[in-house]
């Protein structure tokens, strides 16, 4: 069961303004770094990407909360605060540190009862959990479920064939990228617990063992990886 906050609704102005003090948020970020920054030479550490992957877990997050009885309302709050700190804190203590953004941003900038603050909060200080799922609340099991997902499927698959030519491989090596694509969603899959998250899991994944065999049949020698 998830927690029951119903005098916490959020409203979509409100939640617009929280994605815009998000995005700016991590826009000053990477402004803040120096020269170089955390690995800045991937683009997914870039404030444009960062807040694209908050928007699909937030995208995720919801439907998965709406089937499986969660809160949505802290569900999605808590995904798009979920990675806020990713681009200024080490990566061991940026769910901590998005945690305390959240609050101070929930406490000064709205009138939100308290339990719903504290549950968006936990679930975003425990959305890097390595745990059983089931251990959790259910909004911070749709948010890991959702933060997991949305590295699987297309995305994963672009993201990865991105990644190539960063390392200067050629279209040679795609067969081996898209397989770690599938090797993520074959552990995403182990991990999530809910029907819906499974279901997506299952469909994203069935896409990604089309494209291979598309690669493996379309490019010469290319090596067909078993799975």
């Amino acid at each position: 069961m998830g927690v029951e906050i119903k005098e916490s609704r959020v409203t979509d102005e409100e939640f617009e303004e929280m994605a815009a003090f998000v995005f700016e948020y991590l826009a000053a970020s990477v402004e803040n770094e120096d020269e170089g920054g955390r690995m800045r030479w991937y683009p997914w550490h870039s404030a444009d990407y960062r807040h694209n992957h908050i928007l699909n877990v937030v995208d995720l997050a919801e439907e998965i909360a709406e089937r499986e009885g969660a809160d949505v309302d802290v569900t999605r709050v808590a995904a798009l605060f979920h990675d806020i700190a990713k681009l200024d804190a080490e990566q061991d203590v940026h769910a901590e540190e998005g945690a305390r953004v959240a609050r101070e941003y929930l406490q000064t900038r709205g009138d939100y009862p308290d339990s719903f603050v504290d549950a968006v909060c936990s679930s975003v200080a425990e959305h890097s959990y390595q745990g059983d799922l089931t251990d959790l609340p259910l909004e911070t099991q749709c948010l890991i479920e959702a933060d997991l997902l949305d590295k699987v499927g297309a995305n994963g698959t672009a993201l990865m064939l991105l990644r190539m030519g960063y390392e200067a491989r050629t279209h040679m090596d795609a067969a081996e990228m898209v397989e770690r694509v599938l090797e993520r969603g074959r552990d995403a899959t182990d991990r999530v617990q809910s029907d819906t998250a499974e279901s997506i899991a299952h469909r994203r994944l069935k896409r990604v063992k089309w494209f291979r065999e598309w690669l493996t049949e379309e490019v010469a020698e290319i090596d067909e990886f078993d799975g």
